[in-house]
């Protein structure tokens, strides 16, 4: 592992480190334990955010454990899910749009995705607050 890498989760909170006498960083057993599991979150897609946030509610002197990763994951799994169901929807959208090929800006839901006014009609309306004047 890069230990620019290194540096930067220390930078960040993630892990911690002890000083030598000669001024080199050491990072205790339990590091490492931290490490995989920052590496594993992230190859799975988990912003660094978020680990962040799951480790800090940890002892910063203790290696995660497994019912520690346990929860852990279990919320990370139901965020990349939702990730995995959202992209679906859109890799399925992307095939029919390819498929007509006009991006039309009325029904195209990739380019005006919820288009809740155009379900409306197409007639002229003001926008909330627009034309108001202080005598109304």
């Amino acid at each position: 592992m890069a230990v620019s890498a290194l540096h930067f989760y220390e930078a960040e909170g993630l892990i911690r480190s002890r000083r030598s006498a000669g001024n080199q960083r050491r990072h205790p057993r339990g590091v490492l334990r931290r490490i995989a599991v920052i590496k594993v979150a992230q190859r799975a897609g988990v912003p660094l955010r978020d680990i962040a946030v799951a480790l800090a509610k940890l002892p910063a002197d203790r290696a995660p454990t497994v019912s520690d990763w346990a929860r852990m994951s279990a919320r990370w799994k139901a965020d990349l899910d939702g990730r995995i169901e959202r992209l679906t929807v859109l890799r399925d959208q992307l095939g029919d749009c390819i498929g007509c090929g006009c991006l039309s800006l009325e029904v195209c839901p990739l380019r005006n995705p919820a288009d809740r006014l155009g379900a409306e009609g197409s007639d002229a309306r003001p926008l909330p607050g627009a034309g108001e004047t202080e005598d109304a």
